[in-house]
Formats: C-alpha cells, sequence, structure tokens
C-alpha cells in the first residue's frame, strides 16, 4: 500500500508541490511564531533575573507580606551560616545579602521618597549583567559612601555622577539617621517603575544607617536559570525548620507569570489559526485529486477491491504528504529561524520601560516536535471525509465519469 501510495502522490507533481507547499508554510509559521514568543519569555525572565531579583532569593517567613511595613521585624541576624549552606549546593553560582529600606533622597533643593537596597557591589555587578548604566558607573566595594540612582530618581532630582546628595531614613531604634552619599552611576533596569523610586548603597553603609548587622534577603544566582526549581526545592529541604522562606523569581515577579499566560493565550489562537488554514488547503487540493481520481476507484471497487482499502490508501497518501511535508516545514523552519536570529529584530520599548532590544527566534526542540505533529495530523484529518465521500459513489456512476 505504501508503494502504491507513493506512486500516487507522484503521479501528480504540481497538485502535490500546492499541496506541500501548504503543510511546509504552516509548519514554519509555527516554529518561528513559537520561537518568537519564547524569545520573549526568555529575554524578560532574564532582564527580570539579572537586573532586580536573582533566580532566588530566601527571607523570613512573612517578608514579603510584612516587611515592608515592619522591615526590622524580619531581619536575618547571623546570615553567614545560610550563606554557606546555599553556597555548597551543586549549581549555584553566587549568593549575596541585601537589606531593604525606605526614605527620603534629598538633593539640597528637594527630596524624593525612595525605595533603596543595601548591596554587595562586586557580587552585585556579576549578577547584574542586564542592568544598564545611563551615567557613570556602577557601584565598588571601596565605595563606602556611594550611590546609583536609578534613572527616574535621577530625572526627578536632577541628579548626574559626582553630584551628592542626604538620604535621610528612620534607623531600627526609631530614629531619623542621615547619611552623605556621592553618586556614582545612574541605573536603568526594564522597568520605568522601579527605577522612579530604586537607589543601592554598599551594605555596610546601610546598615550603619538603620543601625542593625541584620540583612533583608540573601540572593541567589545559579549556573543555569532551568535549574531554578529543582534548587528552590533542594534549599527549601536543606533550611527547613528555620524559619526560612525561599521564593524563585517566577514568584516574586508575579507581572511575569501574567505576561506569560496572555501570550500563551495568543500563541494558542496563531497555532488553531494555521491549523485551520492547513486543513483547509489540503483539504482542498485532496478533494480536487479524489475527483479526478473517482473512476480510478470505481476501477478498483469493480475489480474487487473494498472500499475501505481505498479509504486506507487515500489516508496512507495523506500522511505520506504530511510527513513529507512537515520534515521539510521543519527544517527550513529551523534555517528560518537560524537567519533571523543572526541578523535580529529590533523591538520597541515593552510597555512600562524605555529600554528597546533586539528579538531572535529561539530554536526549541518541543516546539520544532509539536509543528511537525500538527502538520502531519492536519493532513490526515483533511483526507478523511474527502474519501468517505469518494467511496459513496455507487460503482456504475464512478465508471460512468471515465466514459
Amino acid at each position: 500500500m505504501l508503494k502504491l501510495a507513493l506512486r500516487n502522490v507522484f503521479r501528480h507533481v504540481g497538485r502535490t508541490s500546492l499541496t506541500m507547499a501548504a503543510i511546509i508554510a504552516g509548519v514554519v509559521g509555527l516554529i518561528v511564531s513559537g520561537g518568537f514568543v519564547h524569545d520573549i519569555f526568555v529575554q524578560l525572565g532574564e532582564s527580570v533575573i539579572h537586573s532586580q531579583s536573582g533566580h532566588i532569593q530566601v527571607s523570613r517567613e512573612g517578608f514579603r507580606q510584612g516587611g515592608a511595613r515592619e522591615p526590622e521585624r524580619y531581619r536575618i541576624a547571623h546570615p553567614q551560616p545560610i550563606e554557606k549552606t546555599i553556597a555548597a549546593t551543586p549549581g549555584v553560582r553566587d549568593v549575596m545579602a541585601r537589606i531593604t529600606f525606605s526614605g527620603l533622597l534629598n538633593n539640597g533643593r528637594s527630596d524624593l521618597a525612595i525605595n533603596g537596597e543595601g548591596v554587595e557591589p562586586d557580587k552585585e555587578a556579576a549578577l547584574g549583567t542586564h542592568l544598564a548604566m545611563v551615567a557613570g558607573r556602577r557601584l565598588r566595594a571601596s565605595d563606602e559612601h556611594g550611590v546609583m540612582v536609578g534613572d527616574g530618581v535621577a530625572r526627578a532630582l536632577k541628579l548626574e555622577p559626582g553630584d551628592r546628595v542626604t538620604l535621610m531614613l528612620s534607623s531600627e531604634g526609631g530614629a531619623v539617621n542621615t547619611a552623605d552619599l556621592d553618586v556614582v552611576g545612574v541605573f536603568r533596569t526594564f522597568s520605568k517603575d522601579y527605577d522612579a523610586r530604586a537607589i543601592r548603597v554598599p551594605l555596610a553603609a546601610a546598615q550603619d544607617a538603620l543601625g542593625t548587622p541584620g540583612i533583608s534577603t540573601i540572593v541567589v544566582s545559579l549556573e543555569r536559570t532551568e535549574d531554578t526549581d529543582r534548587i528552590a526545592g533542594e534549599l527549601e529541604a536543606k533550611l527547613a525548620g528555620q524559619h526560612l522562606d525561599v521564593a524563585t523569581w517566577q514568584t516574586l515577579n508575579d507581572f511575569y507569570a501574567k505576561t506569560v499566560k496572555l501570550y500563551e493565550r495568543q500563541f494558542d489562537v496563531l497555532r488553531a489559526i494555521i491549523l485551520l488554514m492547513v486543513l483547509l488547503s489540503v483539504a482542498n487540493s485532496v478533494n480536487m485529486s479524489l475527483f479526478e481520481r473517482i473512476p480510478e476507484f470505481g476501477t478498483m471497487r469493480a475489480l474487487g477491491d473494498r472500499s475501505g482499502f481505498i479509504v486506507r490508501l487515500v489516508l496512507v497518501e495523506c500522511l505520506v504528504l504530511g510527513v513529507a511535508g512537515s520534515a521539510i516545514g521543519a527544517i527550513l523552519g529551523v534555517l528560518v529561524s537560524a537567519g533571523i536570529s543572526f541578523v535580529g529584530i529590533p523591538m520597541p520599548p515593552p510597555p512600562n520601560s524605555d529600554v528597546g532590544y533586539v528579538a531572535r527566534i529561539e530554536i526549541v526542540p518541543v516546539l520544532v516536535l509539536a509543528a511537525f505533529a500538527i502538520g502531519v495530523v492536519a493532513t490526515a484529518l483533511a483526507g478523511i471525509p474527502a474519501a468517505r465521500r469518494a467511496v459513496r459513489i455507487p460503482v456504475v456512476d464512478a465508471l460512468r465519469q471515465a466514459i
């Protein structure tokens, strides 16, 4: 049957080519569009990780809910043993401490409410590969009284590298402390809202101003983003009983999950549209072919072939077309994706951002296999109604069409 199906497929080269062109276009479209959407997920996730949250954060239970109102209640007083435990976990690249605070930043003329972080400059520089410097430089370990300010803070207070500012905040004991700081750099992340209030100072300077040796969170940087859930599970087991909360970057950035869900819904609609296009194109081509072959089917039935045999023959022919077209489409889709990625697609800034980016087409094996399967299934489904109609024509009427 396969030999006969191959002969029938290649007997009409023109019509076969049109049918395969529809299948190839559908498969290529699925691979390219799916890779584009996946690239958005990857780039957004990496921007979040390497400019703000890191891969995993460890904090006291309840910190994410009440830390903004009562930060002193959720300090980690002795973080060193916890950091050693985390650093010994396979797959962990680095571990760093942060302390968060709120206060006022004064430039000598006006005040601005800010959300600050005390950080370890050298470790944060290695993590923050997606944190862009608009002016000046990053914090260094030697900057005892340095401060990096977000782009929005710099514009609101008209700050430039080299300017001197005063930070006012409440210490653990309730007193108001001040710290004179020198602006060393202006940074920008993917989020305008974050940049409008964010500043970063050395961890020691923040602890001194707050009057505490404790920290708010332990930020974990991993070798591979794909290992986040696995390592988070291992850390939860290792730190069990210490009243600590282990949160992944997806949990910390709720908007990312919502963005992924939105784009996945859109891609599902696109996948359904492409599937429908392939079905209609292949069904039209198969219908035309079978209409011309009605006398052939009549002759086969007159010679003793059953209707089921003819239906199976048509389905095998459709499967041959589907497998061949989908295979060519998968190969072409990978090549097109690689070519587009090599050139890049300049994209405008996404919502709530001032920074554009260069999009690429991710080659995802699962998406390639799914596109191949959709092409094959769509082609097979398209042949079923046409084959059933062809064998319902009486033998005499089928033979009469050959006259």
